[in-house]
C-alpha cells in the first residue's frame, strides 16, 4: 500500500509490480442539475477526477445508485448512459454496480485507476518555491446553488455546466509529462480547504492571490448576493483558523474561495524552473490554466 489510510489523499494508491499501481476510489451525490443525462456525466467525471488527482488514468468503474420507486425507468437509464458514456469518454468501461431504493436519488462511481508506483501525484508533494497553479475556473457551488434556487441564469448554469463536463485527463497527462508530485482536485472542501489540506501535508505555507483566482460568469454577481451553499459556511469555520486575508478581500469573495466545487479542476504545485515550459504546453494542448500563488516555508494559507 503506497497510499491509504495512513495519509489521507485523493484516492488510495496499491503496488501491483514495479511498473504498475493501482488507484482505488468513489464519489457519489445528489442531482445538481435537472437534466439526467447531465446528471449521470457530471457524477462520472466528479467521481474520476481522483484518479487524475493522484496521476493515473481510468482503467474501470462501478456504479453507485440509490433511487426512489416512483423515478421513471427512462431517467434512471439517462443517469447511467450519462455516466457511462463519460467513463468511455475517460478511456475506461463501466462493469457493473449496484443499486438500492433511497427517497432520493444519488449516483456516482467506484473507480480503479492505474499510474506508475513512482510517479503518482500526492497532496503532499508540494516544495517551498513551487507555483500553484488552477485548471478550471471556481464558482460551480455558487452556479448550481441558484439553480436550485432558481435564481440562476441559464447562460451561468451551462458554463457551469460545460465546466463540469470537462475530464481532467488532459492536465493530468501533463503533469506526469513533467514530473509533477503535488496535486489534488478541488471539490467539496473548496480551493482553501484542499489547498490547506496540501500545505499541512507538505509542511509549507500557501499565499494566494485572490485576484489571480479565476471564477466563472455569474459566480461573483451569486456570490454578492449571498447565494451559497451550505458547505461553504461549513468550510470556513472548520478550516478558517489556518487561513489569512488581506483585510482588503470584501467577505463575499472569501467565502466564494470556500465554496464547494462540483467536478473542479486540479491544483498543482509546479517549480519555478518548470513553470514557463508548463504553462505553454497547457495552452498547446487546449488546457486551461492559472498561477494563483506560490508555496514557500511557513504553514497555513495566506490570501492576498
Amino acid at each position: 500500500m503506497l497510499v491509504g489510510l495512513g495519509e489521507a489523499d485523493d484516492a488510495a494508491v496499491y503496488r501491483l509490480n514495479s511498473e504498475q499501481a493501482l488507484i482505488v476510489t468513489t464519489d457519489f451525490f445528489t442531482p445538481v442539475v435537472d437534466d439526467p443525462y447531465t446528471y449521470g456525466s457530471v457524477a462520472a467525471a466528479n467521481a474520476m477526477s481522483d484518479v487524475y488527482a493522484m496521476g493515473g488514468e481510468v482503467l474501470l468503474a462501478l456504479n453507485l445508485a440509490a433511487f426512489p420507486d416512483c423515478l421513471p425507468r427512462e431517467v434512471l437509464t439517462e443517469i447511467m448512459r450519462g455516466g457511462a458514456e463519460k467513463v468511455a469518454e475517460a478511456g475506461g468501461v463501466v462493469v457493473g454496480g449496484h443499486t438500492i431504493n433511497d427517497d432520493e436519488p444519488k449516483f456516482g462511481l467506484a473507480v480503479l485507476g492505474m499510474v506508475h508506483p513512482d510517479r503518482f501525484m500526492t497532496k503532499g508533494g508540494a516544495r517551498p518555491g513551487d507555483r500553484l497553479i488552477l485548471t478550471k475556473r471556481l464558482g460551480t457551488g455558487v452556479i448550481t446553488t441558484a439553480l436550485k434556487r432558481q435564481v440562476a441564469a441559464p447562460q451561468h448554469v451551462a458554463g457551469a455546466v460545460d465546466s463540469m463536463l470537462q475530464l481532467n485527463r488532459r492536465v493530468a497527462r501533463v503533469a506526469q509529462r513533467f514530473g509533477v508530485r503535488g496535486g489534488t482536485d478541488v471539490t467539496g472542501f473548496s480551493l482553501l480547504g484542499h489547498g490547506l489540506e496540501m500545505a499541512q501535508r507538505s509542511a509549507v505555507g500557501f499565499q494566494v492571490r485572490c485576484e489571480a483566482v479565476p471564477f466563472l460568469d455569474g459566480a461573483t454577481e451569486y456570490a454578492e448576493r449571498d447565494v451559497f451553499p451550505g458547505g461553504a459556511r461549513n468550510n470556513m469555520s472548520y478550516f478558517g483558523s489556518w487561513v489569512e486575508f488581506a483585510p482588503e478581500i470584501p467577505r463575499h469573495l472569501r467565502l466564494l474561495l470556500f465554496t464547494p466545487e462540483t467536478s473542479g479542476g486540479l491544483l498543482l504545485c509546479v517549480s519555478e524552473g518548470q513553470l514557463a515550459d508548463f504553462m505553454q504546453t497547457c495552452a498547446a494542448e487546449g488546457q486551461e490554466a492559472w498561477v494563483v500563488g506560490e508555496a514557500s516555508a511557513g504553514s497555513g494559507i495566506h490570501v492576498v
